[in-house]
């Protein structure tokens, strides 16, 4: 499981370079709602990822231990993607629903790129 924290780690560093890519954007662009939208998303999405590896972490600990483990908070992470897009929802004029989608899935492409050069350097 330390592995996953490295993961988690490096993966952090990038979202929030991503998010000051954001801020940039919504201060010099004239897209403003899309770039609120990423961002909010790319929130949600590490926030997801967080949670998704505290949970293998204690399933691990439970299988190590022969527990059972209830769940890996799915519905958690469905309510936080769901509080994102409602946000912007209940905001349109602030924040593009579009780009919440699309900041939502961020860490997890960012993840696959991550892994990619990963196996790519360990060849």
């Amino acid at each position: 499981m330390v592995e996953m924290h490295l993961i988690y780690r490096r993966l952090k560093k990038i979202v929030l370079l991503f998010l000051l890519v954001c801020a940039l954007g919504w201060f010099f662009t004239t897209y403003q709602q899309v770039f609120a939208g990423l961002a909010v998303g790319a929130l949600c999405g590490l926030f997801n990822f967080w949670n998704l590896v505290r949970k293998m972490e204690s399933f691990g600990r439970n299988v190590e231990q022969g527990k059972k483990t209830r769940s890996l908070g799915t519905l958690i992470r469905f309510a936080s993607g769901v509080l994102g897009v409602a946000l912007a929802l209940t905001y349109p004029q602030y924040i593009s629903v579009g780009g919440t989608i699309i900041g939502l899935m961020i860490p997890y492409v960012l993840l696959l790129v991550d892994r990619i050069v990963f196996h790519l350097k360990n060849q």
